[in-house]
């Protein structure tokens, strides 16, 4: 089975090819980014994690307070079941879940979808793990991972994809998350982390595997 960065270097080699001037842009808003340190707010390990009560598609509020008293909780922000990177990235860990489960950790994926949006007929509604609605991307915030999404990003998304972020996310429609992953401890206290504001380069699931292997 490919890594999660062989299928993502492949879809941006795809995309290179299929839109070169749209990836050069890419380029470019990933590349200001990572000049002014977008991203580098972020928790980082050893600090304390945010606790949070975000509503699961059902609408049940879930706290990570209480997803600790199981063992540790890897924590992973998307930006939405509209994002074929995310979407990537959540079926590799979906793959994974059986280690995970074995390793003593429950696995959360949070994006800015409202719950309703959340359950679209996709893949997502058959992932075996934990999926929040942080509205308006305000736990992201408190994590250091929300981002700006620049102009010319927020065009493609309304002009090419004919997403209307506004009402997906039933709220602001220009702050999503820097895809980013936590793992916390029992203690809830960062042990490991990975932040990246370019959003096509995501954590490597065996990664975090090698982390709750150290841990038990």
């Amino acid at each position: 089975m490919k890594t999660l960065k062989e299928q993502t270097d492949a879809k941006i080699a795809a995309g290179r090819k299929a839109k070169p001037d749209f990836m050069k842009g890419v380029d470019e808003a990933i590349d200001k980014a990572k000049a002014f340190e977008q991203g580098s707010n972020a928790l980082k390990i050893g600090e304390k994690a945010v606790d949070f009560k975000l509503p699961n598609p059902q609408g049940e509020l879930i706290s990570l307070s209480n997803l600790l008293e199981k063992g540790p909780v890897i924590i992973t922000f998307y930006r939405g079941s509209w994002c074929p990177y995310c979407n990537l990235q959540l079926r590799a860990l979906q793959a994974k879940l059986d280690d995970i489960h074995k390793l003593g950790a429950t696995l959360v994926a949070i994006s800015p979808e409202v719950p309703d949006e959340s359950m679209t007929a996709n893949e997502i509604n058959n992932m075996e793990f934990t999926v929040l609605s942080d509205q308006d991307a305000k736990v992201a915030s408190q994590y250091g991972v929300a981002w700006e999404v620049p102009e010319f990003l927020l065009d493609h998304m309304r002009v090419d994809r004919q997403l209307d972020l506004k009402k997906i996310n039933n709220g602001n429609a220009s702050v999503l998350p820097i895809p980013a992953t936590f793992i916390i401890g029992i203690d809830g206290r960062v042990i490991w982390n990975y932040v990246n504001v370019d959003y096509r380069t995501r954590s490597e699931p065996d990664d975090i595997i090698e982390v709750l292997k150290n841990l038990s």
